[in-house]
C-alpha cells in the first residue's frame, strides 16, 4: 500500500509494503469481518492504535461508536468511573448519572490502550464485561447489557505481566484471543522511504509549505538507525525537516546534531564482538546467545529473535538445532 498526494490514503490505511506488515494487516483485515476480541502487541510507536482502528472501520460495527481510552493516563482512583460509569451519589461529587466508555461505546468499539496498566480490581470488573456482556456502573445495584467489541494493545509482556501477579491470568486469556504482533520499523525491508514521502506530503500540506526532499544519501542514512521510538519517532523527524528545512533538498547534514554521530556510538567498522586469542566455539556461543535472549524477551520468540536479528522461523530453527525448548 504505497500512498503519494495523488492516491489520498485512508486516515485508516497503514503505509507500507514489507511484507512483516502486510501479514499483520491481511490478519487484521479477516478479523475485522467478526467480533472476536483482539490484542494488538508491539514496541511503543509502531501504530497499535492505527491498526485497532482500521479493524474497527472494515468492520460491521464501522458504523457505530468508536471510543478510545488509554488506561495508562488515568490516576488508578478514576479508571473504574471513567469506564464503566457511575449513579448519581456513588461517590462525593457524583451530582448525575454518568456513562463510562463502555456505554458510550455500546454497538461499536472500545478500544483499550495500554491495558497492561489498569488496577486489578478494573481488570476483574472487564472480565465480567468479556465473559457475559454486562456492565456495572459505580453505586449502581444491578448490571447493564452493552453490545461492545474491545480491542486492546499493549507494548509489556503480558505473560511476564501474569508471572508477576501484575495481570490477571484469566483476563489474559480472554484478551488473548487474536494477537496481532506489529514489527517494529526497523524489520520492515524497504517500508522507511514510503513512510517518509507520506509523512512530509501530509504534513507539508498541514502546515501550508513546501515539502523537502529526502536525498538517496540521507535515506540511506536513516536506514541504518535502529528507531526505537518506530514510526512515532520517523514522523517528529520528518515534521521537524518539513518545519525548519521546507522546499530544500536534504542531505545526511541536514540531520539534528544528535543524529550525525555513528549509531550505537560507535564507527562504522568497529567490532561489535572481539574474538579472544584462544578461539570459542561457533557451536556453543550461538545456543548461549540464544538462550540469553529468551531470557530478556521473557520467552517471547519473536522479541528474541528481534535480539539477534533473526527472523522467527531461523530462530525456531536453531533453537530446534541447540535442543532449546
Amino acid at each position: 500500500m504505497t500512498a503519494d498526494a495523488t492516491s489520498r490514503p485512508s486516515p485508516f490505511t497503514m503505509i507500507g509494503e514489507s511484507p512483516a506488515l502486510q501479514a499483520v494487516v491481511r490478519s487484521a483485515r479477516l478479523v475485522a469481518a467478526t467480533d472476536a476480541t483482539v490484542l494488538v502487541l508491539g514496541e511503543s510507536g509502531t501504530g497499535k492504535e492505527l491498526l485497532a482502528r482500521l479493524v474497527h472501520a472494515t468492520s460491521r460495527r464501522a458504523r457505530g461508536p468508536w471510543v478510545a481510552l488509554n488506561c495508562a493516563a488515568l490516576p488508578e482512583d478514576l479508571v473504574e468511573s471513567e469506564l464503566f460509569g457511575y449513579r448519581r451519589g456513588a461517590f462525593t461529587g457524583a451530582q448525575a448519572d454518568t456513562p463510562g466508555r463502555l456505554q458510550q461505546a455500546h454497538g461499536g468499539t472500545l478500544f483499550l490502550d495500554e491495558v497492561a496498566e489498569l488496577p486489578l480490581a478494573a481488570q476483574a470488573k472487564l472480565l465480567r464485561v468479556l465473559e457475559y456482556g454486562e456492565c456495572q456502573a459505580l453505586g449502581a445495584r444491578r448490571a447493564e447489557r452493552v453490545d461492545v467489541r474491545i480491542l486492546a494493545a499493549t507494548h509489556r509482556d503480558l505473560h511476564r505481566q501474569v508471572a508477576a501477579g501484575a495481570f490477571r491470568e484469566d483476563l489474559f486469556y480472554r484478551l488473548h484471543v487474536i494477537p496481532l504482533e506489529l514489527p517494529p520499523l526497523r524489520e520492515r525491508d524497504g517500508d522507511l522511504p514510503l513512510l517518509v514521502d507520506h509523512f512530509a506530503a501530509a504534513l507539508a500540506a498541514r502546515h501550508g509549505v513546501a515539502a523537502p526532499r529526502f536525498t538517496a544519501a540521507l535515506l540511506k542514512r536513516l536506514a541504518t538507525h535502529d528507531w526505537p521510538g518506530n514510526v512515532r519517532e520517523l514522523r517528529n523527524l520528518v515534521e521537524r525537516c518539513v518545519v525548519l528545512l521546507h522546499g530544500r533538498a536534504l542531505s545526511p547534514d541536514d540531520l539534528p546534531s544528535h543524529w550525525l554521530a555513528t549509531p550505537s556510538g560507535r564507527s562504522d567498522d568497529a567490532p561489535v564482538w572481539q574474538l579472544p586469542a584462544g578461539g570459542v566455539s561457533l557451536e556453543a556461543l550461538e545456543g548461549q546467545l540464544i538462550r540469553q535472549a529468551l531470557d530478556q524477551s521473557g520467552g517471547n520468540r519473536s522479541r528474541a529473535a528481534r535480539l539477534l536479528g533473526l527472523t522467527r522461523d531461523t530462530l525456531l530453527y536453531r533453537m530446534k538445532k541447540h535442543a532449546i525448548a
